[in-house]
């Protein structure tokens, strides 16, 4: 019996994703562990495993689609000794065929669809007023090269014309824009983006010509969503510490003179680099494990008090912001949090983090003192209660036993969530940071 390959849930608030890469082709043998395709979310590339053996009879779905739901059908496997056409044929045995219209968006508390497929996108039409459907990758692609989409054969589910379809097209030098059509486009102020009543109040705002439209990614309306919920169902509040550096600058220079050396592709270097913010870290997480009551997150039924100080670290990537987490950082000396925020950072740029690095956390550091900022707020992060706000080490005039010295002065902001964390048990976890911050030995014992 044909086995069906559906689009996987990458995490659990996953509801649909991108084929972005096939890495077999149909009439490939595959067994349980090979990496079939690869499955961009909003976040993150993943790669989608085989558990099954078999040989690939069909793959449903092109490379390139955009928009596929989770438990849609993207590919069809013989099982061994079975007819590898006749399951090519099947559409994947017993499973319901996909149907043309979109099923419902789910809400955002309510579990994805138990089978979902990829809706057709809007579709222009063409120069005999019937549509053609295709993937948005497929129509900017399209645009630029001057093709008449309505001229492009789709490979895609229902013909749909997908991103191979129009590197085809290119390839063969066919399906060129006719040019009434290109004299119909020339000078459209705005490319064909959907837009609400809102989008017309604001762009009326602004002189047709003055401006570009640049669409939202998945990155871009997951981070509007998220952070639009926390600030609108968080009661936060904040708290601000002035914190002095000079005993952590000069143990951190300590630390990295004495790193050890180690072998690698471009020769000998140190094994670790500390940063500022690699104290800040294991500071943050000290302080979470001395004040237990702050290390929580709310649900409308109870606190969850959590065993380990789980720190998201704030990443900046391309048009966008990930916070890799830094697991049981209580228990990991400074060189391992170093290393493994470094290692989480560049994997974040390259969108290779998996769910599970990404996802959760107890709370989160975001440092924008390499900029300059000297100080600002956050927006706690959910499921998180609690985010610190790094600024720039400045230095000031500092007044020690009547006598005023030049000082490093660091102010770290926290936002707190007062259905979790009350005022006073705030400024214990602030003080708690301040502490290690300023006595980082503490961090080494």
């Amino acid at each position: 019996m044909p086995i069906n390959i559906t689009m996987p849930a990458l995490s659990p608030t996953m509801e649909e994703g991108n084929l972005s890469k096939w890495l077999v082709k149909e009439g490939d043998k595959v067994k349980s562990g090979d990496v079939l395709a690869e499955i961009e979310t909003d976040k993150a590339t993943m790669e989608v495993e085989s558990v099954d053996e078999g040989t690939v009879a069909k793959l449903v779905v092109a490379a390139g689609t955009e928009g596929v739901k989770v438990n849609a059908l993207i590919a069809i496997l013989a099982a061994d000794g079975e007819d590898v056409s006749a399951a090519a044929s099947s559409g994947g045995g017993a499973s319901p065929a996909p149907k043309a219209e979109a099923a419902p968006a789910p809400k955002a508390s309510e579990p994805a669809p138990a089978v979902a497929t990829p809706a057709p996108a809007a579709a222009p039409a063409s120069s005999s007023g019937a549509k053609t459907f295709s993937s948005p990758l497929a129509r900017r692609l399209a645009k630029e090269a001057g093709l008449d989409l309505s001229a492009v054969s789709g490979s895609g589910p229902h013909g749909r014309v997908v991103k191979a379809d129009i590197e085809k097209a290119v390839a063969s030098g066919g399906a060129k824009a006719a040019p009434a059509a290109a004299q119909q486009t020339a000078g459209a102020p705005a490319p064909a983006i959907a837009k609400g009543p809102a989008d017309d109040t604001v762009l009326k705002l602004f002189p047709e010509g003055s401006y570009e439209l640049l669409p939202h990614d998945g990155m871009r309306k997951t981070i509007a969503s998220r952070l639009t919920e926390s600030s609108q169902t968080v009661p936060s509040y904040f708290v601000s510490m002035d914190c002095e550096l000079d005993a952590l600058m000069k143990l951190r220079a300590e630390i990295n003179k004495s790193s050890p050396m180690k072998k690698t592709d471009k020769g000998e270097v140190p094994a670790f680099k500390l940063s500022v913010n690699d104290f800040i870290i294991k500071a943050m997480a000290l302080a979470l494990r001395d004040v237990p009551m702050a290390n929580a997150s709310w649900t409308s039924t109870a606190r969850v008090l959590h065993k380990h100080a789980d720190v998201g670290v704030a990443v900046s990537i391309p048009d966008g912001l990930i916070t890799p987490i830094v697991r049981k950082a209580e228990t990991k000396t400074l060189s391992v949090i170093s290393n493994e925020v470094k290692d989480l950072a560049r994997r974040a740029r390259d969108k290779k983090l998996k769910p599970e690095e990404y996802q959760g956390g107890t709370t989160s550091v975001s440092n924008l003192g390499m900029f300059g900022v000297s100080n600002f707020t956050s927006i706690v992060n959910l499921p998180q209660a609690s985010i610190v706000s790094i600024g720039a080490g400045v230095e000031k005039p500092i007044v020690k036993n009547g006598e005023i010295k030049v000082g490093t002065v660091m102010t770290a902001t926290f936002a707190f969530d007062h259905r979790v964390i009350d005022g006073a048990l705030g400024a214990e976890l602030a003080s708690a940071f301040k502490r290690y911050i300023e006595n980082p030995m503490a961090m080494l014992v």
